[in-house]
């Protein structure tokens, strides 16, 4: 617990010192002598334009917020789904409806994001059938991950596999989105998939080996997690083509909507609906955990979309993979689990990758500030 904590501690401290380096950049009017000759009315109109955008959030606050709520959210969110998959009733049964989850995960968001519209104000000409794709693909990944855990594959499992979808996301924004990746955003991938594979390698376990029908699950969520982050990346681009920028609470809303839709339509399908909502009703401790487990999914979306509407899709598949390394410290911390220097190992990796990421998205957030004052003075 000691380590943890100084671990923790510096951590907290190398991320606050990188984002409040990027926040307190220097600002362009700044340095200036304060004696200066009359203006002309077009160097007025920039200076006027420069300094609106420069009283802008910064990116590496944006970034800070969605990290934080995103961390916060889904660090409870992962106890209470493992806690969903485990639970045994009376008579011995377990909770399996899978897609009933899914879809009562997805209306709590669909009510959050509603919630979120009515303050800021929806955008009209959405590319709805973008986020008809995107939605159908994301529950299907989610559906998946729940229908391994249901299969009887063990957590670590799913932990250890599902910290390499940024593999798959990444091919997908290269293949279907267009994206382009730098050598340093390559490298801080593999740092925290390898991280954190080594640190659910190095949580020692004890449980029954996975079926292969769970390892197909996982392989399908993976797929669509790499299939999602490209639908992002051309929906982000078909929005500025249409003349339009979703704001957060417009990703939130309408791919949870069709998440639903597409969560009811196989829950129907495959019977789970009845089946679901009896266990819950016959378990009052399970639809408990579940009502905490909407929620946490509703404000850690929250966050999610605020995220992805400012960043690329990898960004937030960043922060929600070495959320992942947080759940097993956490673990640690809280159940008192023995870490072996291989796992220590592994964190001290994912952490490394994180910052990584941090500072290079947070440097191309002022960089790409600085360009577009430059253009705009050279017109």
């Amino acid at each position: 617990k000691t380590m943890f904590c100084k671990f923790y501690l510096v951590f907290l401290l190398s991320v606050f010192s990188s984002l409040v380096r990027f926040t307190t950049a220097r600002s362009p009017l700044s340095n200036k002598s304060s004696v200066l000759p009359p203006l002309s009315s077009k160097e007025i109109n920039i200076m006027s334009s420069t300094k609106k955008e420069v009283s802008g959030m910064p990116q590496g606050l944006k970034l800070l917020i969605g990290v934080g709520g995103i961390y916060a959210a889904f660090l409870y969110y992962g106890t209470l789904q493992e806690d969903v998959f485990h639970y045994k009733a009376a008579d011995g049964t377990k909770f399996t409806s899978a897609w009933f989850l899914q879809a009562l995960e997805a209306f709590a968001n669909v009510i959050f994001g509603g919630l979120g519209l009515l303050i800021s104000g929806r955008t009209a000409n959405l590319p709805q059938d973008m986020f008809a794709l995107s939605g159908a693909t994301q529950v299907c990944a989610k559906a998946f991950t729940s229908l391994a855990l249901a299969s009887g594959v063990s957590f670590p499992v799913v932990t250890l596999a599902k910290s390499g979808k940024m593999v798959p996301v990444m091919i997908g924004s290269l293949l279907l989105g267009g994206a382009k990746y730098t050598l340093r955003e390559y490298a801080a991938v593999l740092a925290i998939i390898g991280g954190t594979c080594i640190v659910s390698m190095g949580k020692k376990s004890s449980g029954k080996a996975s079926s292969a029908l769970g390892i197909l699950f996982i392989v399908l969520s993976l797929s669509c997690d790499g299939i999602t982050g490209g639908i992002q990346n051309r929906l982000k681009k078909k929005s500025a083509q249409l003349g339009v920028k979703p704001k957060p609470y417009d990703f939130m809303f309408w791919t949870n909507l069709y998440m639903a839709i597409t969560a009811v339509a196989f829950s129907l399908f495959l019977g789970e609906g009845f089946s679901g909502f009896q266990f819950c009703l016959e378990n009052p401790i399970i639809f408990n955990k579940i009502l905490k487990f909407a929620v946490c999914s509703a404000v850690g979306q929250s966050f999610i979309f605020y995220t992805i509407s400012n960043f690329d899709p990898l960004v937030c598949t960043t922060v929600t993979t070495t959320r992942k390394v947080f759940s097993v410290l956490l673990s640690i911390f809280l159940n008192g689990h023995a870490m072996n220097a291989q796992g220590w190992v592994g964190i001290g990796l994912a952490s490394a990758g994180i910052l990584s990421e941090l500072q290079d998205k947070g440097g191309k957030g002022h960089g790409a500030k600085e360009e577009k004052k430059t253009k705009t003075v050279d017109k």
